[in-house]
């Protein structure tokens, strides 16, 4: 038996999973994706979890799929990919936030798993890629997650040309939310992931459940699915006693 392809770590409400196969640069192999995917559906069922922080071991991210786990037939490339996308699926639904803490390459898949996270923290010598187009492979399935988060045409030209970007542009185009040396990479995770867990962790599911079903929306409808979401988080005891406390403080003389 080898080490564990998914290393669990607790710090009070926060959940740190560290993708733990550096020898293949964290491949997204079918044991990798099984073990990350299990992991997260343990953390959606924890209610003390407030908080996941998805990192990596060794010098990369993750470079995607095994480019050999690829030099199959239409079946099992079938199930490779379906589960890849469950994964992303899990994500995406999992009541709390998921923080990517990103150094070194997140290419293809990789990059991938980086943009399906609802935050991303990145080192400054972090490089973006879905660079399957070099090979005659477009990536179809990361750019799922890709054009949810960036401009269709920066996706595209991503997608297209298989180019790489640098951290700073990748904190320009919303693929990342912050850039940082890599020294103060897992402090900024750590803070940031500390901020959510103070929040009302309901409050943070409902309004990650409904940030996820507005994108793309047309305006109209986005409020049409939003109303009655704020109407359900504004009736919760804890938020009418949230109010009632910050009304009362302001209230209060001298405050």
């Amino acid at each position: 038996m080898g080490d564990p392809l998914v290393l669990e770590a607790r710090d009070g409400p926060v959940l740190r999973l560290t993708l733990n196969d550096p020898a293949r640069l964290n491949a997204l192999s079918a044991a990798l994706i099984a073990a990350l995917d299990a992991a997260l559906s343990r953390a959606g069922q924890d209610a003390g979890v407030r908080v996941v922080i998805l990192s990596a071991a060794g010098r990369v991210f993750s470079a995607g799929h095994d480019l050999a786990d690829l030099q199959a037939d239409g079946p099992a490339l079938t199930r490779l990919f379906e589960a890849c996308g469950t994964l992303m699926a899990r994500i995406a639904a999992l009541p709390q936030p998921v923080v990517a803490e990103v150094k070194g390459v997140a290419t293809a898949a990789g990059c991938q798993l980086v943009a399906t996270c609802d935050l991303a923290i990145a080192s400054d010598k972090a490089r973006f890629g879905v660079n399957g187009i070099n090979l005659g492979l477009f990536c179809t399935t990361p750019a799922v997650a890709l054009t949810q988060v960036v401009a269709p045409k920066v996706a595209f030209e991503m997608l297209a040309t298989g180019a790489f970007i640098p951290a700073a542009r990748a904190l320009e185009i919303g693929l990342v939310n912050r850039v940082v040396t890599p020294d103060a990479l897992g402090a900024e995770a750590q803070a940031l992931a500390e901020v959510l867990a103070a929040k009302d962790p309901a409050a943070l599911a409902i309004g990650k459940r409904a940030v996820r079903a507005m994108a793309g929306l047309p305006v109209a409808e986005a409020y049409r699915l939003a109303i009655p979401v704020m109407v359900e988080n504004a009736l919760r005891p804890d938020t009418q006693g949230g109010i009632a406390a910050f009304l009362t403080r302001s209230a209060a003389p001298g405050a």
